[in-house]
């Protein structure tokens, strides 16, 4: 059947569109998209149609104009998309024709994409005498580099198409014992509201610091909480210690799916275990909310005790979580010369970028005095 592309532009199409996909994204929600048009990005939405009626793809790039010594440079950017069923052949093809397309169409200096398509799953062949191309072959086959990371390329997704006991049963029995162990000592958790964004930003700023990753500034968080918690789409969860807060983090839901997006906390009360109860009265919130599934958003690239994210694997794992590892991020660029020269030098601007960010972020702290970051394990994962 004969395939074509449109342009959507109106919210619940768009949604709907997108939720009729094999696992939807949030990252490519109308919501998520007007987030970032907030920052100089412009969500380009383009949906492909099958016999006149059938979305059977979606993309949300979104679009950014850069410049530098007097030039202005376009980069696109499909985050966790495009979406679609990555085993159809064809369909593989005709998608990426077009967002190739739209690249040359905007003279971009580069589009970028990290859809969920795992790497081991193969689109099929055109024939049984043909072995059917990885999804890595078949991009490198048309042009497309693999490229630096934007998202985690790989995760742990739970499987909420459970009972809360059978979801209980499927943890590891440590962890299992420390939500429970949380309970028996005293910690509670709380629903939290727009109210509480700035005490969010202030433990999210401890945690950055302390975990030695760089966040932005409040304002940022704002949109990108209360946005989402306005729209019914996010909720913060606030675990408390005598009436104290310690730890916090944000579940968002899109479609029928739930993300653990942002975790932060203090060292005070850390043995009463607030995290494993947070984790768990998320993925109760995800499961009231008719979500089949819970990522937690993050993993290592590789499973060894040496790698940085190995304390984040162990604490996620133990949620009885499946590992995903996606094929990653891949750029397409028709101007190689000029993008090779971008993506060496952005590195070194990047850590300028950092150390002034992480400066900023430190200043801030310093003004804060009931929340002091001291080197500790990884609770959260950043923006």
């Amino acid at each position: 059947m004969a395939v074509t592309w449109v342009r959507v532009d109106e919210r619940s199409s768009w949604d709907e569109a997108v939720a009729s996909m094999p696992e939807p994204h949030l990252l490519q929600s109308w919501s998520w998209g007007e987030h970032k048009r907030k920052y100089e990005w412009e969500p380009i939405r383009l949906s492909w149609i099958e016999e006149g009626t059938r979305t059977v793809a979606v993309a949300q790039v979104l679009k950014r104009q850069l410049r530098a010594r007097g030039l202005r440079l376009k980069v696109l950017y499909c985050p966790r998309g495009p979406i679609f069923d990555w085993r159809r052949a064809e369909l593989c093809h005709t998608v990426l024709q077009t967002l190739e397309a739209l690249a040359k169409d905007e003279g971009a200096l580069f589009l970028k994409i990290d859809p969920e398509g795992p790497e081991g799953e193969r689109p099929a062949g055109s024939s049984p005498d043909r072995p059917p191309e990885a999804l890595s072959g078949l991009l490198r086959s048309r042009g497309w580099e693999k490229s630096g990371e934007i998202q985690f390329p790989n995760t742990f997704v739970l499987d909420l198409r459970r009972t809360e006991e059978e979801v209980l049963a499927g943890m590891k029995q440590k962890t299992r014992y420390n939500v429970r162990l949380a309970e028996r000592r005293g910690v509670r958790i709380r629903e939290g509201s727009l109210e509480d964004i700035p005490l969010l930003y202030r433990m999210y700023a401890a945690t950055s610091l302390r975990d030695r990753f760089v966040i932005r500034e409040e304002g940022y968080y704002r949109d990108a909480w209360g946005a989402f918690v306005t729209a019914g789409l996010a909720q913060p969860l606030v675990a408390e210690v005598g009436g104290e807060p310690v730890a916090a983090l944000i579940v968002y839901r899109f479609a029928d799916r739930a993300w653990y997006l942002y975790g932060m906390s203090t060292e005070r009360h850390r043995e009463t275990m607030p995290n494993h109860l947070l984790q768990w009265e998320a993925i109760r919130w995800a499961k009231r909310h008719g979500c089949v599934s819970y990522d937690l958003w993050g993993a290592p690239e590789r499973l060894e005790p040496e790698d940085p994210l190995w304390g984040v694997y162990r604490f996620k794992q133990g949620f009885g979580a499946e590992y995903r590892k996606t094929t990653g991020a891949w750029d397409y660029t028709t101007r190689p010369l000029l993008r090779w020269v971008f993506v060496t030098a952005m590195p070194r601007i990047l850590a300028l970028m950092r150390a002034r960010r992480r400066a900023l972020t430190r200043k801030f702290i310093d003004q804060v005095d009931d929340l002091v970051p001291v080197d500790g394990p990884p609770v959260g994962l950043g923006d």
